[in-house]
């Protein structure tokens, strides 16, 4: 178990396996005490479902804060997944400045595209506030495509390992420090994680599953952060992470009733077993 303490903060989506349904679990289980603060409430996650909720929690957001600093209460640790604005965003790096503890680690999911585009909802304004965010914190995960919005570098379905690199020392000219570069893939078969530490990378490859399954991201790095703050380094968090969703992936891919999001429940103890080896 662990004394650390750490507020992820991202929506809620009630059903669909992603977001905070998973990142407060899945932190849980790697032995966290886990604050939430939630940036909006959805009945369902968008990918698929139709005619879903959402409620904006943005204007809760400062109140919550405020509250939590009167009463003292502070982290070890903010996570960041999906924010819904720019005005999110400065909410996000108040926090930061005001509740993390001395030493506190800033981890940012830069969540806003995937395969060459924005998601829906998202313009380049929001890229610009998320770059204050991303290059701001101590880690950041993102994927190709939010690799390229980050630094302005162009998008490329297919690439090699000199693009890589290249959008890996855009990332640490612009100020990023540690990076997981997610979704790294040189073949059909494979794909894996890329980690920038300390001047040095190196790269975790794995199996890769020709379908995709939503949540996959949030799963990732939920088990990232948890393995980190364990006290994992940070090429052997990614590892345990990447290892984690995979198994998430093959235990929910025979299911083709569960199309909206991975059984991680199930590989929790795995998860489990594998910190406290």
């Amino acid at each position: 178990m662990s004394d650390k303490k750490v507020l992820t903060i991202q929506d809620i989506s009630c059903v669909g396996q992603c977001s905070l349904t998973v990142a407060l679990p899945i932190l849980s289980a790697c032995g966290l005490e886990t604050a939430i603060l939630p940036s909006a409430v959805l009945s369902t996650h968008t990918g698929g479902f139709t005619g879903f909720t959402f409620r904006d929690l943005t204007d809760d957001m400062p109140a919550i804060a405020a509250h939590w600093k009167r009463e003292g209460i502070s982290f070890d640790a903010v996570y960041t997944g999906y924010l819904g604005s720019e005005k999110q965003v400065g909410f996000v790096l108040d926090i930061m400045a005001e509740l993390l503890r001395e030493g506190g680690l800033r981890i940012v999911d830069p969540a806003m595209a995937d395969n060459g585009k924005l998601y829906t909802g998202f313009d380049e304004a929001f890229v610009e506030s998320m770059k204050s965010l991303a290059f701001k914190a101590d880690v950041i995960l993102p994927n190709i495509t939010e690799a390229c919005l980050l630094t302005g570098q162009p998008y490329r379905e297919a690439y090699d390992e000199a693009y890589v690199t290249g959008l890996l020392e855009a990332l640490c000219a612009q100020g990023a420090r540690t990076i997981v570069l997610t979704g790294v893939s040189y073949d059909e078969q494979t794909t894996g994680v890329v980690v920038r530490e300390n001047g040095q990378t190196r790269y975790y490859r794995h199996l890769r599953y020709p379908k995709g399954c939503h949540g996959t991201g949030d799963v990732y790095a939920s088990a990232f952060v948890g393995a980190l703050l364990r006290g994992l380094a940070v090429y052997d968090a990614a590892a345990v992470a990447a290892d984690f969703t995979l198994r998430c992936i093959e235990t929910t891919r025979a299911d083709e009733s569960h199309w909206y999001g991975v059984k991680f429940e199930a590989v929790l103890p795995e998860l489990i077993k594998r910190l406290e080896a």
